[in-house]
């Protein structure tokens, strides 16, 4: 089990962040939010799911038992409540996680998600056979701005061998495709809860994300201009504010 807390020792004085990453990937798309939040005056835990990163043991096959592992985390770290902040897949793990343990829960941030999200199978086939097309694929639908970036796509870097596609990819993309009850589990959040889209997302298209947000009760709702799916990276510096904001709001 692997987790950054952005170099500093949990003080259980302080209000926690927990960071959610995404199907195949890792702690480190948080690189650019975990320092800003810890200097805000969080505790801030950025994890990396069972095998993904550096993180030992096989990738979990559903929703609920990724929930579970994060109920285990918390309880090892020995925490009351988290601010759970979840991107994509990481969405689907947050309204469940949510609805089943709300009695862990100070505040909801869900980026770029959805209470379900069906992938095509085109890249679910392409993954479980370690094809590298499927990261090239991913990203020409989930990233606004991949051209933009100097050194190249950063998922493609950590997504980088045919294992990884086959043994992490492949088994995220599944878990999203099989989480059935989202749609269940969003009338069962009661916390205050931060909607945030990008109004270019083509794997979660606006329409799609404004659908989750209307049945979730005590939500608002933030539309980034010109970004796509992976706000994360996009848009970091605005997404954080965000956060921030909001965060401190809900919790006077």
């Amino acid at each position: 089990m692997f987790v950054s807390t952005s170099g500093m020792d949990v003080d259980k004085k302080k209000s926690t962040i927990l960071l959610m990453h995404g199907s195949g990937l890792t702690h480190i798309v948080w690189s650019l939010h975990e320092q800003f939040y810890a200097s805000q005056g969080f505790n801030v835990l950025s994890v990396d799911l069972p095998g993904h990163g550096n993180s030992e043991g096989p990738s979990l096959k559903s929703i609920e038992e990724i929930s579970d592992w994060v109920k285990s985390l918390i309880n090892k770290i020995d925490i009351s409540k988290i601010i759970l902040v979840g991107h994509s897949q990481g969405c689907l793990v947050s309204i469940d996680f949510a609805s089943r343990y709300p009695e862990l829960i100070d505040c909801l941030v869900l980026v770029a998600g959805s209470y379900k999200l069906s992938v095509n199978q085109d890249l679910i086939d392409l993954a479980e056979a370690g094809d590298e097309k499927s990261i090239l694929l991913m990203m020409k639908w989930g990233y606004e701005g991949s051209k933009a970036f100097i050194g190249g796509n950063p998922v493609k870097k950590i997504i980088n061998s045919s294992r990884e596609i086959r043994e992490v990819l492949a088994v995220d993309l599944n878990v999203c495709n099989n989480y059935k009850d989202g749609a269940e589990s969003l009338k069962k959040i009661n916390c205050p809860t931060l909607c945030i889209f990008g109004d270019l997302d083509k794997m979660v298209p606006l329409k799609t994300g404004l659908k989750m947000s209307e049945q979730i009760k005590n939500s608002e709702t933030k539309i980034i201009s010109n970004c796509g799916h992976m706000i994360i990276y996009e848009k970091a510096f605005e997404m954080r504010k965000l956060v921030r904001e909001f965060v401190i709001k809900s919790k006077k």
